[in-house]
C-alpha cells in the first residue's frame, strides 16, 4: 500500500475501537503539527507519541513503543484541542431555538423555560453538550452552569460532565441575580463532595454576575478567599458596564483568576483597569453579533494587551464548533477596521489581527484563561495529550498552503477526524469511541419534549419565531 493510500485509509475505513484500549501508547505519524508552542511553531512531517495521558515526544521518525497504536497522518493537520471558556451546556437541549432571538428575546425565553427544567433535563443538556464538544474537537469546555438553580440541578449538571470523558471546568452559577446562595454552604458542600482533586477531568470554579449589592460582594469575596476562579458576564449592552468594572477593581475582585465574558460596552478606562488586573476576556463573537450583547471588542482588548480566549456561549442559536467562532471574531474585527478606514477615506494596507492570533485564542489562550496552560493548550512534551487531527482527504482540506489560514477559513467541524483527550482516543475516522451518542440524543429529545409540553405548543412556537418589528 502506498503512503497516499494508507493516509486515505486512515480516514475512510471502519472505526476499530479495540485499537485504542486504555494505557496503550499512541503514535500519530507524519502530520503537520501545529504545536502552538512558541518555541516550536509548525512542524511538517512530524510524529507525536502519547504514552498514557501525556505527550511523550514530538519529532521526526519516532520509534513506536511495543504494542503502540499507530495512526498514519501524512499530510494531515494535528493541533491541540480547542478550549472553550464559556458555554451554557444545559441549553444544548434547546439547540437552534434562539437562532432569531435578540438579547431581549433570550431573557424573556429563559424566564419562561428555565422554571420547567428538572434536574434530569439539566443532565441531558450537559451530557449532550459534552458529547457534542468532543465530537467537534473542543477537548476542554467551561460549563457556565447558570441553570443549576437548586442543589439537585447542580448535582445533575456535574454528574453529566463526569459521565463523558471530555475535559471540563464546571462553573457553578444561577440565573437569578441574587448571589446569597454562594455563601449559604452550598458551594462548600458540592466542592468537598465532588471536586477533591485538581487533577480530575472535571474541575470547579464559580460563574458570578457582577456584584451590585452586599450579597454580590460577599460572593466574590468568598471566591477570592478560597482561590476559586470566577467567570462573569460583564459589559453586556444595557448594563452599567463601567460601574461594574469599577466595583470589581475597587474591591480587589479582578485578578488573573478572573475571566470577563463579552466585555463589549466599555470605556478605555475600564479596559485599562482590566489589563492592569491581569484578568482575561472571553470573546463570543458569533453570539454577540447575532443576539446583540454588543459589538465584539477584539480591537480594544488587543490594544490594551488583555489576554483573550474564545467561547461558543450557547447552542441556542449558534455553532458548537470553534471554527465558526474564529471566523466570526476575525470577520467582525476586520470589517470594523475597514469600515472606519473607509469612513475616513483611507485604504487599509495591512491587517493587524491574523489567523494565527485567533488559533492561539482558541487553544493556548483558553488554557491560559483557565489556569491550565502548564497542562494543556499546546503540543509540548510533558503536557496532557489533548489533540485534534483533521482529515486530509476532503476537497476543503486540499491543498494546504497557509496552515493557520487554512485552519481558520477552510477547515470545519466535519473535518475533525480524530480527537484525543487526556491520552484517550474518543473519536477516530470520524466515529465516536466510548461516547454514547444514542443515549445523548434520547435524553436530549426527552428533555426537550418535557419542556415543550410544559409551556404549551403555542408558546413554544412563539418563542422560536418572535414577532418581527
Amino acid at each position: 500500500m502506498t503512503t497516499a493510500s494508507r493516509a486515505q485509509a486512515a480516514t475512510t475505513s471502519v472505526t476499530e475501537p479495540d485499537r485504542f484500549p486504555a494505557g496503550r501508547p499512541l503514535l500519530i505519524r507524519g502530520a503537520t503539527v501545529i504545536t502552538m508552542d512558541r518555541a516550536h511553531g509548525i512542524l511538517p512531517d512530524t510524529d507525536v507519541l502519547v504514552v498514557r495521558e501525556r505527550i511523550k515526544a514530538v519529532g521526526r521518525r519516532l520509534s513506536a513503543p511495543h504494542g503502540a497504536a499507530v495512526i498514519d497522518a501524512k499530510g494531515a493537520l494535528l493541533m491541540p484541542g480547542f478550549v472553550d471558556t464559556h458555554r451554557h451546556m444545559w441549553q444544548s437541549v434547546l439547540r437552534g431555538m434562539g437562532a432569531d432571538w435578540t438579547l431581549t428575546n433570550y431573557l424573556d425565553a429563559m424566564g419562561k423555560l428555565l422554571p420547567h427544567f428538572r434536574p434530569e433535563d439539566i443532565y441531558a443538556g450537559n451530557y449532550l453538550g459534552m458529547v457534542d464538544a468532543v465530537a467537534d474537537g473542543v477537548t476542554t469546555v467551561l460549563d457556565w452552569s447558570h441553570g443549576s438553580v437548586t442543589p439537585a440541578h447542580a448535582d445533575a449538571a456535574v454528574d453529566a460532565l463526569m459521565a463523558v470523558p471530555g475535559r471540563a471546568r464546571w462553573a457553578y452559577g444561577r440565573f437569578p441575580l441574587d448571589a446569597s446562595w454562594v455563601t449559604s454552604g452550598e458551594v462548600d458542600r458540592i466542592r468537598e463532595a465532588r471536586f477533591s482533586s485538581d487533577d480530575q477531568l472535571v474541575t470547579m470554579q464559580l460563574a458570578l454576575h457582577p456584584p451590585s449589592d452586599a450579597a454580590g460582594d460577599a460572593a466574590w469575596r468568598y471566591a477570592v478567599e478560597r482561590d476559586l476562579p470566577v467567570s462573569s458576564h460583564v459589559g453586556v449592552f444595557g448594563s452599567a458596564s463601567d460601574s461594574e468594572v469599577t466595583r470589581l477593581v475597587e474591591n480587589g475582585f479582578l485578578s488573573p483568576r478572573t475571566t470577563l465574558v463579552h466585555a463589549t460596552e466599555m470605556s478605555d478606562d475600564s479596559y485599562r483597569r482590566i489589563a492592569d488586573s491581569g484578568a482575561f476576556v472571553s470573546l463570543s463573537a458569533e453570539s454577540d453579533l447575532n443576539m446583540g450583547q454588543g459589538y465584539p471588542p477584539a480591537g480594544a482588548v488587543r490594544r490594551f494587551g488583555i489576554p483573550i480566549s474564545l467561547s461558543v456561549d450557547s447552542l441556542l442559536g449558534w455553532s458548537g464548533g470553534m471554527f465558526s467562532n474564529m471566523r466570526a471574531i476575525l470577520s467582525a474585527e476586520r470589517g470594523l477596521v475597514y469600515l472606519r478606514a473607509h469612513e475616513r477615506g483611507e485604504m487599509v494596507t495591512t491587517l493587524d489581527l491574523r489567523t494565527a492570533d485567533v488559533v492561539h485564542y482558541a487553544t493556548l489562550g483558553g488554557a491560559e484563561a483557565l489556569g491550565m496552560a502548564d497542562r494543556i493548550g499546546s503540543i509540548t512534551p510533558g503536557k496532557l495529550a489533548d489533540l485534534v487531527l483533521l482529515r486530509q482527504d476532503t476537497p476543503s482540506m486540499t491543498p494546504v498552503n497557509s496552515t493557520f489560514g487554512h485552519l481558520v477559513f477552510h477547515a470545519g467541524r466535519g473535518d475533525v477526524d480524530t480527537v484525543v483527550v487526556n491520552g484517550r482516543v474518543l473519536k477516530h475516522r470520524g466515529e465516536l469511541i466510548g461516547l454514547n451518542l444514542p443515549r445523548a440524543r434520547r435524553l436530549a429529545e426527552a428533555a426537550r419534549d418535557h419542556v415543550r409540553s410544559a409551556i404549551g405548543e403555542e408558546a413554544w412556537r412563539n418563542l422560536i419565531d418572535p414577532p418581527r418589528p
